[in-house]
């Protein structure tokens, strides 16, 4: 790679940081990045080569949404590099109706995730409030001892703030749990070393309930329960707008998404139509 490019990598890295990106995405970007510039070789970045490399991926056999996500990733490192005329046409993807069936988590199987994990309270108590308020993964730091007390958060991501109200009986069993562990104030899913969760601690729980709660472990992810949040939400109250704003996006159209069903699911509405004689 060389020393020009490293630096404009660098350089970049330090733009997406100013911007208040998530580690997360400065990551992705600065990987996606990589891969063209090791792919490209000795090559000078022109509009030949970025349209090669997007044949590239498309031989490689990547997924159209990973095709997409990499040259958002890359049309970001252009603009910033003042190589506007190099950028790319995303892959144009037709919208799935529903969800496969085999990647949806319902309410009966998340119910014997959580009874799988009463030997392990806290993983039991984590899923609980991932599912019971929509929040991400990354926002369980959130959720606090004052956050229990006063039945409200306020959650700053990318940028944004919104206030979570979280469910009474919840906060009861927070609180319950955070006395039983000495927890007085601040964060209440710590580690034994009394340090946050990640993610990956998170999933990995997660993951060892399968067996016993008899889920499809493909179904089996932190984002699933905001998922069923949503679904559920939604067919309780029928407000996407409501819906958009307690999960934090910035469109409704991004929620909507959360609300496909599968569709075995969309079968079952329609036969409650009853009009078949």
């Amino acid at each position: 790679m060389e020393i020009k490019l490293v630096r404009q990598i660098k350089a970049f890295e330090h733009f997406l940081a100013v911007q208040e990106k998530s580690k997360g995405t400065i990551g992705k970007y600065t990987r996606d990045v990589k891969a063209f510039v090791l792919w490209l070789g000795d090559r000078e970045i022109d509009k030949k080569h970025t349209v090669d490399w997007k044949e590239h991926l498309i031989s490689s056999g990547y997924a159209a949404v990973t095709i997409n996500s990499m040259i958002s990733s890359l049309n970001s490192f252009l603009r910033f590099s003042g190589r506007e005329d190099c950028q790319l046409k995303f892959l144009r993807i037709q919208r799935k109706m529903f969800r496969p069936e085999s990647r949806e988590l319902n309410k009966n199987e998340y119910f014997r995730l959580v009874h799988a994990a009463q030997n392990e309270e806290r993983i039991a108590l984590l899923l609980e409030t991932l599912c019971s308020t929509g929040v991400r993964v990354s926002e369980v730091k959130y959720i606090t001892v004052e956050a229990a007390l006063a039945q409200i958060t306020e959650i700053s991501m990318k940028g944004k703030i919104r206030t979570i109200v979280l469910p009474e009986k919840l906060c009861r069993k927070l609180l319950r749990y955070a006395a039983e562990n000495n927890i007085s104030h601040g964060e209440i899913f710590l580690t034994k070393n009394g340090k946050s969760l990640n993610r990956k601690q998170i999933w990995q729980a997660m993951k060892k309930l399968c067996d016993q709660a008899e889920v499809d472990e493909t179904k089996v992810f932190p984002h699933n329960l905001r998922h069923l949040f949503a679904r559920t939400y939604y067919s309780q109250y029928h407000d996407i707008v409501r819906l958009a704003n307690v999960m934090g996006h910035s469109s409704a159209e991004t929620t909507r998404l959360y609300l496909k069903t599968s569709s075995l699911e969309n079968a079952r509405q329609l036969d409650t139509l009853g009009l078949v004689s």
